[in-house]
């Protein structure tokens, strides 16, 4: 049976997902998987950071911010050139889509035409393009669809509830308006969350019903598992279960059943089996490299240890460099059959 896309789940239907025995919740959340997706095949992106530290908001879990001491060394803008050669490398170890990131409240008008330029040449590698840059007006959201960008990234990081204790410069509010200014320039959205703030169970339900009950499911969907830097606010905060991060990946996974989940920042921190898990789960996402934005993630070549162990194929994107030269040679041969003017008319 087709599983149901829903925009309105409640909180006592989440909890009771949350409730299910474990091997229940697993085989429900599989079967969903099946119905969408190839379950051995995981969509491999990589993440750069092309802005550094120095960010005026105070997340309480970000090494970034500029208001707490983490020992992080701050970096301007990268150059063009620069993060198209970090793209070739990232295309060359099997990702198909590279994401960028900036530590930004929001760009400024002085940085967009450098932003466009690395949308354009990555895509002219071939590669999906991803951006995180925070807030978006629906200015910059245009001129970013223009320039080809194919997603934004802006995670809820948690429940509206418990938002207000972890971030305070920027509002749930201000988050939810930059994912519709995304969804009405026509790009397609990434967002998700982060588990293990020292957040209630009703918490993380409260997440996941918040991207779950959008008026359309995001197209790709990041559970993160906090990875603790020593000098941020959530440095100590006690650990989250494994289980229960197993458990949240497998409800976004029934929750928005076309959508990627893409298992993201803390896999550092869990072994093969754990992964698997994930993957087992409905995770069908991940990053490769040493590195996402400051934290640590496994090296490709573990990874790629881990899908030959498991019979996982790595998810094959759409060749944008292709896509541009047939566009070309259409347009091409468009002007080259297009009548005349003198021939458009004959006498009657």
């Amino acid at each position: 049976m087709t599983a149901e896309i829903r925009n309105n789940w409640t909180l006592d239907q989440v909890n009771e997902l949350f409730n299910m025995p474990f091997n229940d919740l697993m085989f429900k959340a599989q079967v969903t998987h099946r119905e969408h997706f190839d379950p051995n095949q995981v969509q491999v992106s990589t993440l750069l950071s092309i802005k550094t530290g120095a960010c005026p908001e105070d997340c309480k879990y970000c090494p970034q911010s500029a208001r707490y001491s983490t020992g992080l060394e701050k970096e301007r803008l990268m150059e063009v050139e620069k993060v198209l050669t970090r793209a070739k490398e990232a295309k060359e170890i099997g990702s198909t889509r590279f994401c960028m990131g900036a530590a930004w409240r929001n760009p400024k008008d002085r940085d967009m035409p450098y932003v466009i330029e690395m949308i354009k040449g990555v895509k002219e590698l071939g590669l999906e393009t991803c951006m995180t840059l925070g807030m978006l007006t629906k200015e910059q959201a245009l001129a970013l669809n223009e320039a080809g960008l194919d997603y934004y990234n802006h995670n809820l990081d948690t429940s509206p509830e418990y938002y207000g204790d972890i971030i305070t410069t920027r509002t749930y509010e201000d988050r939810l308006n930059t994912l519709q200014n995304v969804r009405d320039a026509g790009m397609n959205v990434c967002s998700g969350g982060i588990v293990g703030l020292g957040e209630s169970a009703k918490d993380r339900s409260g997440l996941l019903i918040a991207l779950a009950n959008l008026p359309r499911h995001p197209e790709s969907v990041p559970i993160n598992m906090l990875v603790k830097v020593e000098g941020t606010p959530l440095d100590n905060v006690e650990d989250l279960e494994s289980f229960e991060f197993i458990r949240t990946i497998a409800i976004a996974r029934i929750m928005m059943p076309k959508s990627h989940v893409r298992l993201s920042a803390g896999r550092e921190g869990m072994n093969e089996q754990m992964q698997a898990m994930c993957f087992l789960a409905g995770a069908n996402s991940i990053f490769y490299g040493c590195k996402l934005l400051t934290t640590g993630n496994p090296d490709e070549h573990f990874d790629q240890k881990l899908f030959k162990k498991l019979g996982i194929n790595a998810e094959k994107g759409r060749d944008y460099s292709d896509e541009t030269k047939e566009a070309a040679l259409f347009e091409q041969i468009n002007e080259q059959t297009k009548p005349k003017e003198k021939e458009m008319f004959y006498p009657a």
